[in-house]
């Protein structure tokens, strides 16, 4: 089923490189939220029923909460990704209809290495069970970590580590061949700079990963709810960069409700062992603290252009 969603999105309705609209970017986003929420039915009866078994022992009503969870989390987590990916397409000067091509493989490479990543920290759990504190550890210092750096406004990656080591291995041609990741220049095969980009987009996805699935781990430690999770909230990445790489701005608090999401999450691995937050209270507390961080950009936005736009009238009347 996830194989078919994959090849709908990226081989059917996406496979032009055309730059989406607005609208059709949000049309989208929608669409795939959707598709989870009724995906996130399937889960409810495939685990009522018994018919996953690594799901035996949990009700249709706990997994479903679970999926719906771990879901919103990686959903959320992603705004920050999408954030960097819109630096570094500025920083590359990379076209739209460009941006569309590098996300298509993006999300390809990202899925491949999320697939790695949770099988990995699922053997990790499974053969030590103190390794789910190991990961907490590492989302509350991560949400330390961010709320102490100055922003992502430095960021440059022509400083970052896979841009130094690309550039030492690889033949890279000093100019770009349209959408094209090799070129032939007198008869040598050379990396565009296109597909240094796009390993940097891959470079970035990987970071970020550190910390998502860990996050979804410290929301339940099934290994075929925490990949599907992951799985429908990659689908709707590319779709909700074009619907919000540009009003990412517009929500500043937005990135301290991360920060928290990402500290309560590591909390609650942390303490797993002596208590368990119930799945349906874990979930209202992570819609909460997101709904907050949207709410507190609107109205203390709003809050800093009041007194700009009376101040306007008063500017106009100086100048006449």
């Amino acid at each position: 089923m996830i194989s078919f969603f994959l090849a709908l999105d990226l081989g059917v309705f996406h496979k032009s490189n055309e730059t989406p609209t607005t609208k059709s970017a949000l049309r989208w986003t929608a669409i795939w939220f959707v598709v989870a929420m009724l995906f996130d039915v399937g889960v409810y009866f495939l685990y009522e029923k018994k018919l996953v078994g690594l799901g035996a022992a949990t009700s249709g009503k706990d997994a479903a909460t679970l999926f719906l969870t771990g879901y919103i989390v990686e959903l959320s987590l992603s705004l920050d990704n999408i954030f960097v990916m819109a630096l570094i397409f500025k920083f590359f000067k990379i076209a739209g209809e460009i941006q569309h091509r590098l996300l298509f493989w993006g999300i390809l490479g990202a899925i491949v290495l999320r697939i790695i990543m949770i099988l990995l920290g699922a053997a990790l759990i499974n053969t030590f069970s103190w390794s789910l504190q190991l990961f907490g550890a590492l989302l509350v210092y991560t949400a330390i970590k961010m709320f102490l750096s100055k922003g992502d406004d430095d960021f440059d990656p022509e400083d970052s580590f896979i841009v130094k080591i690309a550039r030492r291995i690889l033949p890279i041609s000093p100019k770009p061949d349209g959408q094209n990741f090799f070129t032939r220049v007198d008869g040598k095969l050379l990396a565009t700079p296109l597909f240094l980009v796009l390993l940097v987009v891959e470079g970035s996805d990987v970071v970020f990963a550190v910390d998502s699935i860990p996050a979804v781990f410290g929301v339940t430690q099934d290994p075929f709810l925490v990949f599907t999770s992951n799985i429908f909230a990659i689908l709707g990445l590319r779709s909700l960069y074009f619907a919000l790489a540009s009003l990412l701005r517009q929500f500043a608090y937005l990135k301290y409700s991360l920060m928290i999401v990402l500290f309560f999450v590591g909390v609650k691995m942390l303490i797993a062992p002596w208590f368990h937050m119930p799945s349906v209270a874990s979930l209202g507390v992570i819609v909460g603290v997101l709904i907050g961080g949207v709410v507190a950009s609107v109205v203390l936005r709003k809050e800093e252009q009041e007194p700009l736009s009376e101040a306007e009238p008063g500017k106009a009347d100086e100048e006449t």
